[in-house]
């Protein structure tokens, strides 16, 4: 018998599977053609843009730029609920994604949508605010809303949401998505913690109110779920009576445990401080000099023979809250707290300054660096929640010795109390009661080879990362930046069963949120 030659056999093979690859180019080919023209014939009250969305391939953080096929730019929930439920009924044989996008203040692409549909939700922010007054006040909010927009309505009615992040032009559904956190979160919580009620849209195009009470699973699953179960469309905000004023302070440590054990005193103590943040202060010139321009010095000759030059420094910052009539009384108060902790006595400075200026005290040097061209650098941060017994050791092994100079940007360094978190939201924190946050917030000059050029800048990000491993430090990322699966897994721990199984039902197509890098979209045809 004579069998056909092997060379014989693999012309066919190879053809077919020429042809088949063809054929796959083809479908994938027409889909994405036939795209544009099928969002063409939804029903929505807001309009598709097809062209000119560069905007929707940029975010804060400048190092990625994935442009989307389109943009919808919604005028109703209805429309984010037609456009999802249009890709999900055309089942896993679409390529499409969703991503929906605030003020774009995402740092790694979080909100992009390569190829995909971008959802401006800033066009939704247009939809009226209400507040409501009485025993337990709140707010009802467009998830595209600026919490600087929340704060000026509801000063209207002498009131104000309760925690804050330290930058206000971001929007409700962006900061809800991620947790929301700043100097008040010891007391009250993120921002996660002080919400009541959530409209969300599924990944299936669904509609739901949720609530502890109602659709609990995914009220808490939203919250912190970096857009993977829904997209936030409204929230219901608690609020409590707003200040006019605040008291500003700022105090220097040259001893890292010193001054952890007063952060740590501070947010443990039944009277406190409304607001208190850390931070990291190497090489910082004329650091007393620069506070002059907007702080007083309690002992101004002292002040003016500190010296900062290339010491580690750790000044803590802290604001009390109060009315006018009441600043005798606060500054009782003030001496009082201050007497208790062991700060370097010359450098006590002190501002007065309205409740507004100083939660949007950001924003004025936003305006600043816009000016000089620096606000449009990229931003290679790195948030960490560390736990509180190895705040030290991450402190010894990581300022002054990777972390050489504070010269490209802020380094945050507080602690918050874990008993004022939800842990049944997706948020994942570090397994003690209290922990750090630490934020490293550098600019970057794109093409420098200098310490502040962008490559340095993200080499000292592994490095830090690198050693808070190789120390076992139990520390998480938070708006955590991951690239494959098992990088999640390891993130999540025990609670990536709870993740998998609420993007499973909630949005089982992995349409939502690609950007976030967590589930890849699996393509059946």
């Amino acid at each position: 018998m004579k069998f056909p030659s092997k060379q014989n056999n693999i012309l066919p093979i190879r053809s077919f599977t020429i042809l088949l690859i063809g054929c796959l180019v083809i479908k994938l080919s027409l889909c994405f053609s036939s795209f544009p023209s099928s969002l063409k014939t939804l029903n929505v009250e807001g309009h598709f843009s097809f062209d000119n969305n560069e905007f929707a391939a940029r975010d804060f953080g400048n190092r990625f730029r994935f442009l989307p096929s389109a943009v919808l730019h919604p005028k109703s929930v209805s429309d984010i609920a037609t456009i999802i439920k249009h890709i999900w009924q055309k089942g896993p044989g679409s390529k499409l994604t969703v991503a929906a996008r605030g003020h774009g203040h995402s740092l790694q692409g979080q909100a992009q949508a390569p190829q995909g549909i971008v959802i401006n939700m800033e066009s939704l922010s247009r939809q009226e605010m209400k507040v409501y007054t009485g025993r337990f006040p709140y707010v009802d909010v467009s998830a595209g809303e600026l919490w600087i927009h929340i704060l000026h309505e509801c000063l209207k009615f002498g009131l104000a949401p309760k925690s804050w992040t330290d930058y206000l032009h971001l929007t409700v559904g962006g900061t809800l998505s991620n947790a929301g956190i700043s100097g008040q979160a010891f007391r009250h919580g993120p921002q996660i913690s002080n919400v009541h009620q959530l409209e969300v849209v599924t990944g299936k195009g669904e509609v739901r109110i949720c609530s502890e009470e109602q659709n609990a699973d995914l009220f808490h699953g939203v919250l912190g779920g970096l857009g993977q179960f829904g997209i936030i469309t409204r929230a219901r905000i608690s609020l409590e009576p707003a200040p006019k004023m605040v008291k500003w302070i700022r105090v220097l440590y040259s001893d890292f445990s010193t001054f952890t054990r007063d952060q740590e005193h501070l947010i443990s103590a039944e009277n406190t401080f409304d607001y208190i943040e850390g931070l990291v202060m190497i090489n910082k010139t004329g650091l007393i000099n620069n506070w002059r321009s907007s702080f007083n010095p309690q002992d101004p000759v002292q002040a003016s023979q500190f010296k900062s030059d290339g010491r580690t420094l750790f000044c803590l910052e802290l604001t009390k809250n109060f009315n006018p009539g009441e600043a005798d009384k606060i500054d009782q108060e003030i001496e009082s707290l201050l007497s208790q902790l062991s700060y370097i006595p010359s450098t006590l400075f002190m501002s007065e300054t309205s409740y507004v200026e100083f939660l949007d005290r950001v924003h004025a040097a936003e305006l600043k660096l816009q000016s000089r061209g620096l606000w449009d650098l990229p931003h290679p941060w790195l948030n960490l929640l560390v736990p509180k017994s190895k705040i030290n050791s991450f402190a010894e092994g990581v300022f002054g010795n990777i972390l050489t100079d504070t010269n490209n940007g802020p380094v945050l360094v507080y602690p918050v109390n874990k008993l004022r978190w939800d842990n049944r939201t997706s948020v994942v924190l570090p397994e003690e009661d209290i922990f750090y946050l630490v934020a490293f917030l550098p600019q970057a000059v794109p093409l420098s080879r200098e310490n502040n050029g962008l490559e340095p800048l993200l080499s000292l990000n592994k490095r830090v990362l690198d050693y808070c491993e190789e120390a076992h430090l139990g520390v998480k990322q938070y708006l955590p930046y991951y690239t494959t699966p098992e990088e999640w897994r390891t993130h999540f721990g025990q609670q990536w069963e709870v993740f998998v199984r609420r993007k499973s039902a909630y949005d089982p197509l992995a349409i939502l949120a690609p950007g976030q890098r967590v589930f890849q979209k699996a393509i059946s045809i």
